[in-house]
């Protein structure tokens, strides 16, 4: 049947949040350790800068090979021109020549189609502009586009080219690199290289990236990443709760039958069994819901327990109370005799019920609470077998024992409760046997499991209670054993020790004359 969730139950149960948020930790904690990777390393501005510096060295180098005047030691500006405006333009970059004396001589700004407009931005002058320019400069912080460390301010300047370091630096023969960030916070990287032929200096290239564009690139990059990371958050976020409802769900709704059971509203219901699972939940689910059968079995038998005794205990009390009622009635001391003989019969049988009873009742608790060891077989039958020959039994009845048993034969249980099983056997084939008859106990081993028979020559068993005779309180005895001197309880006891082994007993009638009770007990492994 279905179960409804109860109210008490949150929609997110705290296993569905724990498993949303572990997931969703290490996913934040991988896109965070690409960023930190990435924007510690620097290395898209480290490849870009490597990158313009090739690209400086070979228009230098060119510019050193074919503008070059060795008699004046100056460039030829017209064929520089036109070798940067052919070297530059397919690039995004801009291009600066210098002199030996630091004087700029040539800007590719002024050369190229592309620059013909310039467009100056000027500082937002509304809040929320200044707000939106914040907010951009924060995000471009937090993903690595424009670390808050501070960078050297770019400025435009003029003709004078010293005002720059790494201008400085190539006029004196190496080649210099410097990061700065102009008016708007963008990035601009410039590389400047000496333009030498035998080691003559005859002037100073310097390339820098357009403002921004270097920011673009990261920025797109960032962006990229960000998607990535928003589809990987959707996914995670739907796996997570497919997981928490293939998990969590489950478990929830076992943990709202077992309530129901628990509370015994909706009768006796088993817990749901997830038969297409096969997993871990699904046999957890078949445990329980195989618990909750046994416990209900369990209860059925305590109540039927309960009303047997009641019965049997009403049978005597009520002899007893005709008894005594009689007995103030009663004429003569015979007759007073009489009555007296039956309330001592009827007292003795109450007594005998109720140890019975109280053996029964403990059986089951002690079965599950004590610990079964190795119980070596053919000793215990033995043993039992030497108790019976110390005592008188009735009717000169003599017992055999013959076993096949293997050397050291053991089966795990408690000694104490197995002996009861044959000692039950033994006083129940006894009490059949006729005069001089002989019980006899035979042992073997078959298939991994230990067969014991007791067998008595008494009038055996009708065949329609073969099953019955281990039910609690049956007894059929002939009358010459008396009425009410047996509790009916030793069979089922027997059986119910049988079965908390993992054994199994039965009866049947022998070809020739007598019942045959047989025992089959698992045989405990050699270690």
């Amino acid at each position: 049947m279905a179960f409804e969730t109860p109210a008490s139950f949150p929609r997110f149960s705290a296993l569905t949040r724990r498993i949303i948020f572990f997931n969703a930790v290490a996913l934040i904690i991988l896109i965070g350790g690409v960023l930190v990777v990435q924007t510690s390393g620097r290395s898209l501005v480290d490849e870009r800068v490597s990158g313009i510096r090739q690209q400086a060295l070979i228009v230098a180098g060119t510019l050193a090979e074919y503008t070059t005047n060795e008699e004046t030691h100056r460039l030829k500006q017209e064929d520089a021109e036109s070798l940067l405006r052919q070297l530059i333009a397919p690039t995004k970059l801009r291009a600066r020549l210098y002199g030996t004396n630091g004087q700029l001589e040539i800007d590719t700004r002024e050369l190229l189609p592309r620059n013909v407009v310039q467009v100056s931005y000027l500082p937002p002058l509304d809040f929320w502009s200044r707000v939106r320019q914040t907010a951009r400069r924060i995000f471009d912080g937090v993903m690595g586009i424009r670390p808050f460390a501070k960078l050297q301010p770019y400025f435009e300047a003029g003709s004078d080219g010293r005002v720059y370091a790494e201008v400085n630096a190539a006029l004196s023969g190496e080649t210099a690199t410097a990061e700065r960030v102009d008016e708007r916070n963008r990035m601009v990287l410039s590389v400047a290289v000496p333009i030498q032929r035998f080691k003559a200096i005859y002037g100073v290239l310097m390339v820098s990236t357009e403002g921004g564009d270097i920011d673009d690139i990261v920025r797109e990059e960032r962006v990229t990443l960000i998607e990535v990371f928003a589809v990987a958050l959707v996914v995670m976020l739907l796996s997570s709760l497919y997981l928490a409802g293939f998990i969590a769900e489950p478990i929830r709704r076992l943990a709202a039958a077992a309530d129901t059971v628990r509370s015994g509203r909706a009768g006796r219901d088993s817990l749901p069994v997830f038969r297409e699972r096969n997993d871990e939940i699904g046999d957890l689910a078949e445990s329980l819901s195989a618990m909750t059968r046994a416990l209900y079995d369990r209860i059925d038998a305590i109540e039927s327990f309960a009303a047997d005794v009641a019965h049997e205990l009403k049978n005597p009390l009520t002899s007893l109370k005709s008894a005594i009622e009689t007995f103030s009635r009663a004429k003569d001391d015979e007759s007073r005799a009489k009555l007296m003989e039956v309330v001592r019969n009827d007292v003795r049988r109450i007594d005998r019920l109720i140890s019975d009873i109280s053996d029964a009742s403990r059986l089951d608790a002690e079965l599950s609470r004590e610990t079964p060891n190795p119980v070596n077989l053919a000793h215990l039958l033995e043993t039992i077998v030497e108790v019976y020959k110390f005592m008188e039994l009735p009717r000169g009845v003599t017992l055999s024992l013959s076993s096949a048993l293997p050397e050291h034969a053991t089966v795990i249980g408690r000694d104490e409760r197995l002996g009861q099983i044959f000692r039950n056997l033994v006083d129940n084939a006894v009490s059949f046997s006729p005069a001089n008859g002989v019980v006899s106990i035979t042992a073997r081993a078959e298939g991994g499991k230990a067969l014991i028979s007791v067998a008595d020559e008494g009038p055996g068993i009708p065949p329609d209670n073969l099953e019955s005779i281990f039910n609690r309180f049956y007894t059929e005895r002939p009358a010459e054993h008396g009425f009410g001197k047996n509790s009916g309880l030793g069979l089922s006891i027997a059986r119910q020790i049988a079965q908390g082994a993992n054994g199994r007993i039965w009866a049947e009638n022998r070809e020739t004359r007598g019942a045959r009770f047989t025992v089959e007990l698992p045989l405990a492994k050699p270690t």
